[in-house]
């Protein structure tokens, strides 16, 4: 592979070529941390999950998980109110 020179532009902006984009795996709005070495800089792509879909995936499993144990709406309160008298 041929190193590619890039250019910075004068918004302090970088282009990452296309060909080692499409190796890297990156995508738009992918987010990347900076870290000072002794040769310049050093870009590492940061994974920042996406909290509402987790949040959507673990509702579920929840659900499924009080379905199959026959935990009822009802249940649920009453374990609540239990929590709360028991914190006081």
């Amino acid at each position: 592979m041929e190193t590619d020179l890039v250019k910075m532009s004068p918004k302090g902006q970088l282009v990452v070529p296309q060909d080692l984009r499409e190796l890297a795996g990156f995508l738009p709005g992918d987010r990347f941390a900076p870290f000072p070495v002794k040769e310049g800089i050093l870009f590492k792509r940061i994974i920042i999950p996406d909290v509402k879909a987790e949040f959507a995936k673990l509702s579920k499993e929840i659900e499924k998980q009080f379905k199959k144990q026959g935990v009822t709406p009802r249940d649920i309160d009453e374990a609540v109110k239990w929590a709360r008298r028991k914190s006081s």
